[in-house]
């Protein structure tokens, strides 16, 4: 079977009778494809969408999980929905596997959709990167690492505060930061690190980040708290019983 689109057998232009030429359906096809590859959000979130995502808990009782996860689709829904004019990024809060991630992901999905220019990294993932672009035999470099990092218009930095904190660490950080801030760019986060910790031997976003940064994130972004259990271990638990 032939990939080559019917409508204008592979030109990108479709012929319209009486009127000339117009550009084909799927050249934005195409071009969604592209911009969902060059995205680099990890082959484990590809069926991440709105649709699936369910919050845990029961409706009828109105607990804080479902209640926080619900706010967190709304939110997460209303930025897909309202972007550019609402340009306040999120940084989404919780303990692993309550969907901050699914949700990061999905937001874009609906940006790309759009034909906005989007980026998923891991931030760890990120540092790695750029450690590696100082190798003497790599063939890149930190600018040609951090230049797609630095230009996305919509940028997902997953897993923030997860790498220890050392100061090359915090100084990366704050310069990635606040380029995107200083360029007007919308940044969406997630962190499984609480501005409160439940415990006093739990360490906070700030602990992880330090105070100028975090105060930085208050500017950027709407801060979404996610309440839950993890899903996975559930899931886990589940195939145990099997």
């Amino acid at each position: 079977m032939s990939d080559v689109c019917e409508r204008c057998s592979g030109t990108g232009w479709e012929l319209v009778e009486g009127k000339g030429v117009r550009p084909c359906k799927c050249r934005l096809t195409n071009r969604k494809g592209q911009m969902t590859a060059a995205a680099n959000i990890p082959r484990r979130y590809d069926n991440c969408s709105f649709e699936n995502y369910h919050p845990q808990g029961n409706n009828f009782t109105a607990d804080e999980i479902f209640r926080s996860q619900s706010h967190a689709l709304n939110d997460a829904q209303k930025l897909a929905r309202e972007y550019p004019v609402l340009d306040v990024g999120l940084l989404f809060m919780g303990p692993c596997g309550v969907g901050k991630t699914h949700l990061a992901v999905a937001l874009i999905k609906v940006l790309i959709d759009k034909g906005i220019h989007c980026l998923f990294y891991d931030f760890r993932d990120l540092l790695k990167q750029i450690q590696d672009s100082y190798n003497p035999v790599s063939n890149t470099s930190e600018l040609r690492v951090l230049d797609p990092v630095y230009d996305a218009e919509v940028l997902v930095l997953d897993e923030l505060g997860a790498a220890k904190p050392t100061d090359w660490v915090r100084d990366t950080m704050t310069q990635i930061i606040n380029t995107r801030y200083n360029d007007k760019k919308l940044t969406i986060f997630t962190s499984n690190y609480p501005d409160d910790p439940d415990s006093p031997n739990e360490e906070s976003l700030t602990d992880r980040v330090g105070v100028r940064l975090r105060s930085r994130l208050y500017e950027m972004c709407k801060v979404v708290r996610i309440k839950g259990e993890d899903y996975r271990l559930k899931i886990g638990s589940n195939r145990g019983r099997k």
